[in-house]
């Protein structure tokens, strides 16, 4: 028997004749007309070439290989009324759940720290894969589900794509404290002179602050590309190079910082999921546990 081929709510037909031993009233309980119900007897006897139920003065007798699998056949009913009914509730302290989400060193540094303390009160079992999705490739891994959520900078993504912003900071330049030119003001002139660290989780490409300097004609001198910020604190910490980083790293790492010597659009971070699971309790439960976090971090910033 090819399941692939059957019918789930031919079942569910099934468990009601048995119960009622009355087509009638089987039709009455599962919501359709006692034709219908014939029908569906129709079918399942071809299914499982067997009668399945045999007309007789006591009404519907089921046969061996009904009596059979009648037991297998609830219990799966039952299963999958619990797993409906699971989908639609989330309960946090039972919940046996991983998310995965696609994010970058630096929001891992900013929003795992306060998620685990948050989850050890609320969902102990609650486990979360950290990994950085190729940025093309975010909505189609969204749409199948191989990521509950992203995080990342705005994204021209799919309609079915949702978003909400979690973090916005500007951008500064950080060196090393006792550094030769960590004073109050940077010039120009001063930052351009400097050996530059550019992080970027991209092969190739500029940053923002080259593109705002392109536009003057001008251009600064990078002696080291990398995908991770945490490395550039080590670096900085050992050299004079600079780098353009978030106000906030600079902070975390105790980092000399200056405001930058041209004006660049500050970093927004957004936290993206798809439309399909909008409506899913546990992901809008991780949802809202991100948002509040980001939204305590903010607050803590402008303190």
């Amino acid at each position: 028997m090819n399941l692939n081929k059957v019918d789930l709510n031919l079942f569910i037909v099934f468990d009601a004749i048995y119960t009622e031993a009355n087509l009638t009233r089987a039709g009455q309980i599962v919501g359709i007309t006692q034709p219908a119900v014939s029908n569906a007897l129709a079918r399942l006897r071809e299914t499982f070439n067997d009668p399945l139920f045999v007309r007789t003065a006591q009404g519907m007798v089921p046969t061996p290989m009904a009596q059979n699998i009648i037991g297998p056949v609830r219990n799966a009913l039952q299963l999958l009324r619990v797993s409906v009914q699971e989908s639609r509730t989330f309960s946090p302290a039972q919940a046996n759940k991983t998310f995965r989400i696609s994010m970058t060193d630096l929001t891992e540094a900013v929003m795992l720290p306060p998620l685990f303390q948050r989850l050890r009160r609320l969902a102990p079992n609650v486990k979360i894969e950290s990994m950085l999705a190729k940025r093309r490739e975010t909505t189609k891994e969204l749409a199948a589900g191989r990521l509950d959520f992203a995080m990342d900078a705005p994204l021209n993504t799919d309609p079915q794509v949702r978003h909400v912003k979690l973090l916005e900071d500007r951008y500064i330049c950080a060196m090393r404290r006792g550094h030769p030119l960590a004073k109050d003001k940077l010039t120009l002139e001063q930052y351009l002179s400097l050996s530059h660290i550019h992080i970027s989780s991209r092969r190739s490409g500029l940053g923002l602050v080259d593109l705002a300097l392109g536009k003057m004609g001008l251009q600064r001198k990078i002696a080291l590309r990398s995908q991770h910020y945490l490395m550039a604190t080590q670096v900085i910490d050992q050299t004079d190079m600079a780098v353009t980083v978030p106000e906030r790293f600079a902070r975390r790492h105790n980092l000399h910082q200056v405001d930058l010597p041209v004006d660049i659009m500050p970093l927004e971070t957004h936290i993206y999921w798809h439309e399909s699971t909008d409506q899913d309790p546990a992901n809008r439960w991780m949802r809202e546990q991100m948002i509040e976090i980001a939204q305590q971090v903010t607050a803590q910033q402008d303190l």
